[in-house]
């Protein structure tokens, strides 16, 4: 039995993400997942949030958009619309983006606007949750 997942983290831009991890955390439709080795295979959707990755003992976040997620015993493959590591967050310009999302939303949208900007509210509400984590 493997005591380790390989946890790979794609975007429409790159792979952000591909290393062996103890366990993994990620936002589901239907609550917070924790996967661990030998998880069962799933196939699931993953909704904007925070996702906690274990290595080595210590703990690692990153932010992330829609996706989904497949899940095999030894392996999890994420792919998403948005996906920071904690570190490369810019709290000022996803506080930003929060602001003016909001802003938006008060004005009167169509149904595809309505969406984008919700979609952008959610990517800075979920950065500024990870980024700010290690500030309590």
């Amino acid at each position: 039995m493997a005591n380790t997942l390989k946890l790979e983290i794609v975007t429409p831009e790159e792979k952000t993400y591909s290393e062996d991890v103890d366990m993994v955390t990620l936002p589901g439709v239907e609550g917070e997942m924790g996967i661990y080795p030998n998880h069962v295979p799933l196939l699931t959707q993953i909704t904007p949030g925070e996702i906690q990755v274990r290595k080595d003992g210590h703990d690692y976040f990153l932010a992330v958009g829609e996706g989904f997620v497949k899940i095999t015993g030894d392996n999890v493959a994420i792919m998403t619309d948005m996906a920071i590591r904690a570190e490369n967050i810019d709290e000022a310009k996803a506080e930003e983006a929060r602001r003016r999302a909001e802003a938006r939303l008060t004005e009167t949208l169509d149904e595809a606007d309505t969406a984008a900007v919700t979609a952008s509210l959610a990517h800075s509400i979920a950065q500024l949750k990870v980024k700010r984590r290690g500030h309590r």
